[in-house]
């Protein structure tokens, strides 16, 4: 996931300007925003966020994990994405540590199929304070999720904690 963020990124400087709007997350008491373009419908879950590509070609969620229960919210996700009909291929796993935006980041990420064939699946975990941490969790139609990946970048470069 980290090699695909960061491919995005000089497609970043040819994208165009789209509405969006930053959501502060969970709105209770938040400890992240980002900017997501409103026609990616994005929309708060239980844990966090979630929104999907215009073309439906992209699905990226942002949940909250106490760092803690940190590997329970990464369980949730892969039945989330066995539950929606995503396998990965064990083989193509590759993980990555670097930096999102200056936070720690740590990702895993997989070739695999969906019931659009080829896919990319990618759970990336990212630390925003000392007890929290964010859990992605990107899904992409391998081909069709090319087109996204200008608006992918700008999402993720708009990560930041919540001013406390």
């Amino acid at each position: 996931m980290k090699n695909l963020v960061l491919a995005a990124a000089a497609a970043l400087l040819l994208a165009g300007t789209a509405q969006a709007g930053e959501i502060s997350f969970p709105s209770d008491d938040p400890v992240a925003t980002m900017t997501i373009p409103d026609d990616w419908g994005p929309k708060e879950t239980d844990t966090g966020i979630d929104a999907t590509s215009p073309d439906n070609a992209v699905y990226l969620s942002v949940d909250v994990a106490d760092a803690k229960d940190t590997d329970a919210t990464v369980k949730a996700a892969v039945k989330y994405l066995s539950d929606q009909g995503v396998t990965v291929d064990d083989t193509s796993m590759k993980q990555d540590n670097g930096t999102l935006n200056g936070l720690p980041l740590f990702t895993v990420s997989w070739g695999g199929t969906d019931k659009d064939g080829p896919a990319t699946i990618g759970l990336a975990a990212v630390t925003v304070a000392a007890d929290k941490n964010l859990v992605f969790t990107y899904w992409g139609t391998k081909g069709s999720e090319d087109a996204d990946q200008a608006k992918i970048t700008e999402i993720m470069r708009s990560l930041k904690p919540a001013a406390k």
